[in-house]
């Protein structure tokens, strides 16, 4: 199956999809187990650029209640010169107090020290349960085992360390133009735009100039325009890094087509989720309001479990979006403004669209429908 697997993904021509265990030339990675996981899953995870002269953009949650791994990021790290992440997968280090944030500058300090390298260049992003104290000492010695296991073809259980509910693995190697770009995630329940709950390691070779201004581009196209359940995360983390080993610049379009299909596998591993719509408003007054209307109805239980039995029901879009303009005056929105015919299909990707006949603005989201499964998940989730 090739990684570029959804209609809604255009990715440059000529692109080669590699051996999805190995990473971009200059990064190593592995995987450790340190018992956070039941069962000797591996939960601790190091991707490591062994280039000094890497350049580097970091995007963290925008939650008030950030997790200690996010505070260690924004007050601890040389942004733009990240050599290294730690990841932890099982407990999200969050509401866990100064004895948290002291843990995840164990964690960052253990890691450097691991790898030689000063710790302001070492990422820290945990993810899992929320409000539970960190078991430090076995997290310190998965950090050390996964140092010593580092490997050009350690992809595969980096991506393993970082999963929580994810029934799949979300990764990929691809070369393009002389440019060779890795990349795995982590996502499935907890996910909302304006950062959705997702964890994102990007690797390439490529020269990038301006990483910051690449990331923000590819971000705000896929992982801020997706939702599974409308709840935004306390340790949402992506990290690119550029080792420049190729001295070619990263080809048009291929970190956005990248960021758009991992995207799309997050909300399709949607805790339960067995389909995944898109909706396109358009005539909006402007894009802020199309954006306003289209996560409403993204949003909507009625629509998403709408999406999920296959039922036509366009009446549910309607008053979505009238519940996202509340006390504007909005012309009667009716089944000639809706386009919701794929409601009905077979298909797994769903496609619907509202036209508001307002103006120019438009704006779309992505997103999963709602399932028995997903209630199952979360009532059970720390019992």
């Amino acid at each position: 199956m090739t990684f570029f697997r959804s209609r809604w993904v255009s990715p440059p021509d000529g692109v080669e999809e590699l051996d999805a265990a190995a990473l971009a030339p200059g990064f190593r990675a592995a995987g450790a187990a340190c018992g956070l996981k039941a069962g000797g899953k591996t939960d601790v995870g190091l991707v490591v650029c062994d280039h000094e002269q890497v350049s580097s953009a970091l995007m963290l949650t925008r939650n008030a209640a950030a997790a200690a791994p996010i505070r260690v990021c924004r007050e601890r790290c040389d942004r733009g010169s990240i050599r290294a992440a730690v990841v932890n997968s099982g407990n999200a280090n969050a509401a866990t107090g100064e004895q948290g944030y002291r843990d995840a500058v164990a964690m960052q300090e253990t890691a450097a020290s691991a790898i030689g390298v000063e710790a302001s260049a070492v990422a820290v992003a945990e993810t899992g349960v929320i409000g539970v104290p960190l078991r430090i000492d076995d997290v310190l010695s998965g950090i050390a085992e996964a140092g010593a296991a580092l490997s050009h073809l350690g992809a595969e259980n980096f991506a393993r360390s970082i999963m929580t509910t994810d029934l799949s693995e979300k990764r990929c190697a691809l070369r393009l133009d002389g440019v060779t770009l890795s990349a795995q995630a982590k996502g499935a329940g907890m996910i909302e735009p304006g950062f959705a709950t997702m964890l994102c390691f990007i690797q390439t070779d490529a020269v990038v100039e301006q990483p910051t201004s690449a990331l923000a581009g590819a971000v705000s196209a896929s992982f801020e325009r997706i939702t599974v359940d409308g709840q935004m995360s306390t340790n949402d983390t992506v990290l690119l890094q550029a080792s420049r080993q190729s001295g070619k610049p990263l080809p048009e379009g291929l970190l956005e087509a990248v960021c758009l299909q991992l995207a799309l596998e997050i909300v399709a591993d949607g805790e339960g989720a067995s389909r995944v719509g898109r909706i396109l408003v358009s005539g909006a007054h402007d894009d802020e309001e199309a954006d306003l209307v289209s996560r409403a109805i993204a949003r909507s239980p009625l629509v998403k479990t709408a999406v999920h039995g296959r039922d036509p029901n366009w009446g549910r879009i309607a008053q979505a979006a009238g519940m996202a303009l509340a006390g504007q005056e909005l012309a009667e929105i009716g089944a000639e403004q809706i386009d919701a015919r794929e409601l009905a299909g077979e298909g797994v990707e769903v496609e619907l669209s509202l036209r508001l006949g307002r103006g120019e603005g438009h704006a779309l989201t992505y997103f999963s429908d709602l399932t028995k499964r997903y209630i199952e998940i979360n009532a059970d989730y720390t019992t």
